[in-house]
């Protein structure tokens, strides 16, 4: 899916009429199949471009293109198709706690099946070897089976990304998906999803923490910084000096994004972890 924007602003639900929009993109170009890194400190803006990529928040000015349509001047049916092929994976998954993990990732197949389909596939999975297979792909095949209140944070964000294996979308959002997961996981699951992604020739586009894994693993890194466009380069273009000042007054987070041995291991249960829930 190709994606265009102009003059794109932005505002949070809430936000007055004359608040400062929370994303302000005069430009931005993503080809299909194209894979893309967005970084920056926190409050830059990146989840709003997800949000605003999947069609989740409407702008107030300028226009978004996908696929040379602008969503928001679809009649219902149509945006409701388009929808279907979106696909986002949010930092923390809305997945029900007492549902099998084989059951959460074929949701990623609901927004192109009709109801019937949808609500037997509740009863019995329809593809389950599809399931595993998706599932392999982020070395969580043995979990299959298992209720989702049973994995730990790190898990859920990966059946979140192996739901995008099974969805019949073309354009794959990821908002923080490794916030959870141990270095070595980390970089394993990145390299599972831009391959994956790759091969179906899917546009990626993934808001990240590591910025080592970001230079690491994608050809384009965009900078955000109070919701405006700091760059966009090239990732071999990104440099230790435009990093200083994308992260400036922030340099806690640039120094933890550099630093994968800070985060927060992927073996600890949901029980284990005071205050972890499924939400």
């Amino acid at each position: 899916m190709k994606i265009d924007a102009r003059q794109l602003h932005l505002r949070h639900a809430g936000a007055g009429a004359h608040a400062r929009a929370a994303l302000r993109l005069e430009a931005l170009s993503v080809d299909v199949g194209e894979q893309v890194a967005v970084i920056g400190p926190s409050g830059a803006g990146k989840t709003t471009l997800l949000q605003a990529l999947a069609c989740a928040m409407r702008p107030h000015a300028g226009t978004l293109s996908l696929d040379g349509r602008d969503p928001w001047q679809l009649p219902a049916a149509e945006l409701r198709r388009l929808r279907a092929r979106l696909f986002l994976a949010p930092q923390v998954p809305p997945l029900p706690p007492r549902q099998r993990v084989v059951t959460a990732v074929l949701a990623g197949r609901l927004p192109a099946q009709g109801l019937w389909a949808s609500l037997a596939s509740l009863v019995y999975p329809s593809d389950i070897p599809g399931a595993w297979a998706a599932l392999e792909a982020f070395d969580l095949g043995d979990k299959l089976f298992e209720r989702v209140d049973r994995l730990s944070g790190g898990e859920r964000q990966r059946v979140s990304l192996a739901r995008a294996l099974v969805s019949p979308a073309s354009l794959w959002l990821a908002d923080e998906p490794l916030s959870a997961l141990d270095p070595t996981r980390a970089r394993s699951s990145l390299a599972a999803l831009t391959a994956q992604a790759r091969e179906r020739g899917a546009t990626l586009v993934a808001s990240l923490h590591q910025v080592d894994l970001a230079l690491e693993q994608f050809p384009r890194v965009i900078g955000l910084r109070d919701g405006a466009l700091a760059f966009d380069l090239p990732a071999a273009d990104v440099t230790a000096q435009r990093l200083a000042r994308l992260y400036a007054q922030h340099e806690d987070e640039l120094r933890h994004a550099a630093e994968p041995a800070d985060l927060r291991p992927d073996d600890q249960s949901a029980a284990a972890r005071p205050g972890a829930r499924c939400r």
